[in-house]
């Protein structure tokens, strides 16, 4: 929506996970330095952690891009709420094997040889297990048998564990203490520093084309980390809001005032704090909760989504409205109500003010 008015070729704080928009903070770069010493390795457990939208599937599908198809085959487990009787048929599918199969037995003889048929063609196997702190421990207990597989000296198989900072917690458990001793090497992801959070936004807003337009105010850097801890998919959400918003006012230059503006937008739309940042006393309470406070982030970042959903859903609208009758006809209808919001109610101030601005060059 905003893209053609200030120069950009493409939108540069999308939500979803893109490696090619890599930031190397001082963490990014260290965590990707573990993976790729583990895929080096070709072995054991590679364990990565993270707060929500750290950045830790970035980076993962980063170096998934980086491998060599030739020499390692490489599956992917997202969707992690599988118990243990599911979780070897999904492994099985993720290496696109047939797991017709519904023994155990069975499926663990297809399995192995399909890794050993890899070793014959010069090949192993990588498994990546995203979310991966939603398994139950009989399911990590089952990763852990896999891993028994070999032939000689050398792993049939090696696995990334990719998860939020509950995975650290499973991990130290006595139930998982043999898993915990194949770990080969682990790694936290914090947030950015202030000064990180600066140059991330820089550097995705190069990654399309940005030449100083808008332009941004040295207070507004603060303000932005601040208020989304320094983390990535944060700072994605908010940066996305602010451009809007800059476009929408017609304006070319962003302040703290703004950021601040566009925070407060959102938390009258959510409700609540959009972001929910820690302070440096509150992760004794989070700790204690069982991660409920991690799991409302998540939902934040879900009607987050939603929210943009229904902005581009507006866009079209307005478009619409801006070519032949068919907008005079759309302007003596009733108003339309998108995403529970009615453009130009005055019911979210952003939302509204889509429907009073003469959008240029529609």
């Amino acid at each position: 929506m905003y893209e053609a008015y200030f120069g950009l070729a493409a939108s540069p704080f999308q939500l979803n996970p893109d490696p090619t928009f890599l930031f190397e903070s001082k963490g990014h770069r260290r965590a990707y330095s573990y993976l790729q010493y583990g895929a080096f390795q070709g072995e054991g457990f590679i364990v990565v952690t993270g707060e929500v939208g750290a950045g830790k599937t970035t980076l993962v599908r980063a170096l998934l891009r980086e491998i060599d198809p030739k020499r390692v085959v490489a599956a992917q487990l997202v969707s992690t709420q599988l118990e243990a009787d599911d979780l070897l048929r999904s492994v099985a599918i993720a290496f696109g094997l047939p797991a017709k199969t519904t023994g155990k037995a069975e499926l663990l003889a297809e399995i192995e040889s399909f890794l050993l048929s890899l070793i014959t063609l010069g090949q192993r196997a990588l498994l990546v297990v995203d979310e991966a702190q939603n398994l139950s421990p009989r399911a990590m207990e089952e990763l852990r048998m896999l891993s028994n597989f070999q032939l000689g000296q050398h792993a049939l198989l090696q696995s990334f564990l990719v998860g939020q900072p509950e995975l650290r917690d499973m991990l130290r458990t006595p139930a998982l203490r043999q898993l915990r001793q194949r770990i080969t090497a682990s790694y936290h992801l914090g947030p950015m520093e202030e000064a990180e959070t600066r140059a991330y936004v820089e550097h995705r807003l190069r990654k399309v084309g940005w030449r100083g337009d808008p332009a941004w105010d040295d207070a507004a850097f603060p303000a932005l980390h601040a208020a989304t801890g320094g983390l990535p998919r944060r700072i994605n959400a908010l940066c996305n809001r602010v451009l809007l918003a800059t476009y929408l006012g017609e304006s070319h230059r962003i302040g703290a005032v703004d950021v601040a503006a566009v925070e407060e937008e959102l938390r009258q739309e959510l409700g609540m704090d959009p972001f929910g940042v820690v302070g440096a006393g509150e992760d004794d309470v989070l700790a204690g909760d069982g991660g409920a406070a991690r799991q409302s982030q998540a939902a934040i970042v879900a009607r987050l989504d939603r929210i943009e959903q229904s902005i581009a859903a507006l866009t079209e609208l307005v478009r619409g409205g801006m070519h032949g009758t068919a907008g005079a006809d759309a302007s003596r209808s009733a108003p339309q109500r998108i995403g529970g919001i009615v453009p130009g109610s005055g019911k979210g101030p952003m939302l509204g003010l889509v429907a009073r601005r003469r959008i240029r060059g529609v």
